[in-house]
């Protein structure tokens, strides 16, 4: 018999993986609850079962996407077929922190932030959730990244 530990697939998760997971959770709170952002964070901080993750990326993803939250609706709002009220609460937050990271992460390359993207609306989104959600962020990083993408 192997002896090959299997490790859940949670565990496998990096620490900036589980920092957007979390910070998808604050902006959902945030989308349907309209609660302060430093509220959510120190809830979300204070529950036991977060996992590893990275904590000051964490804090700079939520804070920053909802202080500018104005201007990155504004860049998603370009490339969407409908209209922002019309995504889902997920697909919102996922673009919310795509678009982001595009525009203030420029040491993740734009395929790294799209993926994680694309990852995050497979696990919490619809069926179909992130294909929209890759056609988006595609052509947002068209946009904002323009050298990189070419």
């Amino acid at each position: 018999m192997n002896d090959v530990a299997v490790k859940p697939k949670a565990l496998s998760k990096s620490p900036r993986h589980r920092s957007r997971e979390l910070t998808l959770q604050g902006i959902y709170q945030w989308k349907l609850t309209g609660n302060e952002r430093d509220q959510i964070e120190k809830q979300i901080c204070a529950e036991k079962n977060t996992g590893r993750y990275d904590k000051a990326f964490f804090s700079k993803l939520l804070q920053g996407v909802l202080i500018q939250h104005s201007v990155l609706e504004a860049i998603v709002a370009k490339h969407l077929d409908r209209s922002l009220d019309e995504l889902s609460p997920i697909e919102f937050s996922v673009l919310m922190i795509g678009v982001y990271e595009l525009l203030h992460h420029l040491e993740i390359p734009y395929r790294v932030v799209i993926n994680e993207a694309v990852e995050l609306a497979k696990t919490f989104g619809g069926t179909d959730g992130y294909k929209f959600v890759n056609g988006v962020l595609d052509k947002a990083a068209a946009e904002i990244r323009t050298d990189e993408v070419q």
